[in-house]
């Protein structure tokens, strides 16, 4: 599943191609609500939102994308081959010089400006200006002392934007056991730990290549692979309600 910085980027991609351009061609079949974008629109945003896209119109209306496990976002020159077929094509959004193409999303939906949809999020870690007192409070009062702090962090309500990978690299930041439940965890680590997701989150805005550290990524996708610290083997394991796998190398993540 896409992570916060991925939709971060591709908004950044999107933005020049249809930021203030005239719809001249829209197709959205299936898609959720009442509302419909039409030729003519003009677009009047293109922003993420943790892991939601979101395309405004000046009428008010509002295109949201959330692309899970499957979905991708695509920018065409008019004529250019698509790199998909055209039946996998949730939404085509064309304007004079380029077309936008969504493909697979899982959910796509259209809503009005400020309707409130995605007031559920927490605060998105790839602002620069991210209230982190307003995610700890969020943890404090929404999340179960239970959880592992795996699950805590990928928890969207507390804080948007953390997916997998960067559930990993932070715990192997911090030093923090994936499997320590948050009740056991001080609140000056919780704070640390969701600080440091927001430095790496924001660290990737614009890039192609993602890294945590010099050389690419500390743990995820590295299974028996030697730590880039000290040389362990990286372990991996499947866990929680959604089997989500957990990247982690026990010598340098202990629990506090």
């Amino acid at each position: 599943m896409p992570e916060g910085d991925t939709l971060f980027n591709i908004a950044l991609r999107l933005r020049p191609a249809l930021l203030g351009r005239e719809l001249t061609g829209v197709s959205i079949p299936r898609v959720r609500g009442m509302e419909r974008l039409k030729v003519g629109d003009v677009v009047s945003s293109v922003c993420s939102r943790g892991k939601y896209l979101e395309i405004g119109v000046e009428r008010g209306l509002v295109l949201r994308t959330h692309l899970k496990m499957t979905g991708s976002w695509h920018l065409y020159a008019p004529g250019e081959r698509w790199r998909k077929g055209r039946h996998l094509a949730r939404v085509v959004l064309e304007t004079p010089e380029a077309i936008a193409v969504c493909f697979q999303a899982p959910v796509v939906e259209i809503g009005r400006v400020g309707d409130g949809r995605l007031d559920h999020l927490g605060p998105d870690l790839c602002d620069a200006e991210v209230d982190i007192d307003g995610v700890v409070r969020r943890v404090q009062t929404l999340a179960d002392p239970r959880s592992e702090i795996a699950e805590v962090l990928l928890d969207q309500r507390l804080a948007a934007g953390i997916g997998n990978v960067y559930k990993c690299e932070t715990l192997f930041a911090c030093g923090i056991d994936p499997f320590t439940p948050l009740a056991e965890i001080p609140p000056e680590d919780v704070r640390r730990l969701y600080e440091t997701a927001a430095r790496q989150l924001q660290a990737n805005l614009g890039r192609d290549r993602r890294e945590t550290l010099e050389g690419g990524l500390a743990v995820y996708g590295r299974d028996r692979q030697g730590c880039r610290v000290c040389r362990t083997g990286v372990r991996s394991t499947s866990h929680g309600d959604q089997a989500r796998r957990t990247w982690w190398c026990p010598p340098c993540e202990a629990r506090p």
